[in-house]
């Protein structure tokens, strides 16, 4: 049995130093929790000639062979992003009957399938806790926790950037760019923020989840995205007026079989435990057959939260080596990819329309929605004070998506409604 593990390491920014701090800091307890000791090796970078904390000089290399081919290292742990360069260096790694930790959204929701059909063959290891929700152990959740239970539906904040600038929307009463450039400022916002702000970066987070909650395999292209860059100062208040506040939210559900799964502003009723998850702080709620509800709930992201959820699953894959069952860990799909389409998706919807302020036009308004069998929970009127114009707020009761879209776009031919300002889910309520 081998009493010393050698660790390839990829990427050395914030996370990566966190992986070697901890790894490092922490020596002594995982040693005594593994029975082993676990030592990175080497380390692939950029630049080998920037300063390094944590980590000796000679270990650094620009060569990705120096881990893929080194027969010396037993587990690669990718933490340098990428997609189809870094898919190169891990589908190597795994030829060469190394395990795999990776961070990577990107490449697990792209790519994932082919590293894991290869990883059996190899009878390899891959682990990826830390590409969903960074220190919330949500993945493991899901497949060791609550792997007796039949799991109805996954909905989350998966994104810490759309959550603080919604948060400071909210209770700051601040525009979407002003927020928007704080974020950045405090680097919880990249410099081009579109993968946060348009919903992709949470779409690639609900296709990891949903493959893994429902047992069914699920493209990125099959979610559902929608971002917060329409999202108004208006369209909060109007929320908050109807007890509710607004998140961008991460649904995957499964009824009779068939899945669905997106990514859209969505509001919540404000007692849910998902409308109190504030800044850049994550939370997913799983809604279990047996279970019910439960909460998972931490930091998102940040070098050391997420190093810990790498260096929790390098501990578990050097456990399965010691005990010979690598590469047993992944199980195949149970169920073929079966999605709802817009006829069998059904929710609440929030409408926001601009019309008229005449004789006639509420009920012109309100009669295509009754010509689609759309019923209302909660309606307000307000007359603008400044214009022959009124906004007209509504919360519909369940309804399918087909429905509502089929309702929006008759509106728009309204010659009494100026505009159709804002529509979104409303969830988290019977």
């Amino acid at each position: 049995m081998k009493q010393k593990i050698q660790i390839g390491l990829c990427g050395l920014g914030t996370v990566g130093s966190g992986v070697v701090q901890i790894l490092q800091e922490h020596q002594e307890q995982i040693r005594y929790k593994l029975g082993c000791e676990v030592e990175v090796v080497k380390v692939l970078v950029k630049n080998k000639d920037k300063k390094r904390a944590y980590i000796n000089s000679d270990l650094l290399t620009t060569d990705s062979a120096e881990i893929t081919d080194n027969p010396a290292i037993d587990i690669v742990v990718e933490v340098m992003g990428g997609l189809e360069s870094t898919y190169q260096v891990l589908e190597r790694s795994i030829r060469n009957r190394k395990h795999i930790v990776t961070a990577n959204k990107d490449l697990m929701a792209e790519h994932g399938h082919k590293l894991f059909a290869l990883s059996q063959e190899y009878d390899t290891d891959i682990y990826y806790e830390a590409s969903v929700a960074g220190g919330i152990p949500i993945l493991r959740s899901l497949s060791d926790g609550l792997a007796s239970d039949k799991i109805q539906k996954v909905m989350g904040i998966v994104n810490g950037t759309t959550n603080f600038i919604l948060t400071k929307m909210t209770d700051e009463k601040l525009s979407f760019d002003t927020v928007l450039k704080e974020a950045q400022e405090l680097g919880f916002a990249e410099a081009d923020p579109t993968a946060d702000v348009e919903g992709l970066d949470a779409a690639r987070k609900m296709t990891l989840l949903a493959n893994l909650a429902f047992k069914m395999p699920v493209a990125y292209s099959d979610v559902q995205v929608s971002g917060i860059t329409s999202i108004s100062q208006q369209d909060i208040e109007f929320a908050g007026k109807l007890g509710y506040i607004v998140k961008l939210i991460g649904i995957a559900a499964m009824d009779d079989g068939k899945v669905e799964v997106s990514v859209e502003p969505t509001l919540l009723p404000e007692a849910h435990p998902l409308a109190q998850v504030k800044n850049e702080y994550n939370a997913v709620y799983v809604y279990g057959q047996a279970v019910g509800e439960t909460m998972f709930y931490g930091p998102g992201a940040g070098g050391l939260p997420t190093a810990t959820a790498v260096v929790s699953d390098l501990m578990d894959v050097v456990k399965n080596i010691r005990l010979g069952v690598s590469g047993k860990a992944y199980v195949q799909p149970q169920y073929k990819t079966a999605l709802k389409d817009d006829t069998q998706k059904h929710a609440k919807y929030f409408v926001r329309v601009e019309a008229e302020d005449q004789t006639g036009a509420f009920h012109a308004v309100t009669n295509v929605f009754a010509g689609q069998n759309v019923s209302f929970a909660k309606i307000l009127q307000l007359p603008h004070s400044k214009s022959k114009t009124a906004e007209v707020v509504m919360v519909t009761h369940k309804h399918s998506k087909q429905q509502i879209e089929n309702s929006i776009m008759q509106l728009e031919k309204l010659d009494v409604v100026k505009r159709v300002i804002s529509c979104y889910r409303v969830d988290g309520e019977d």
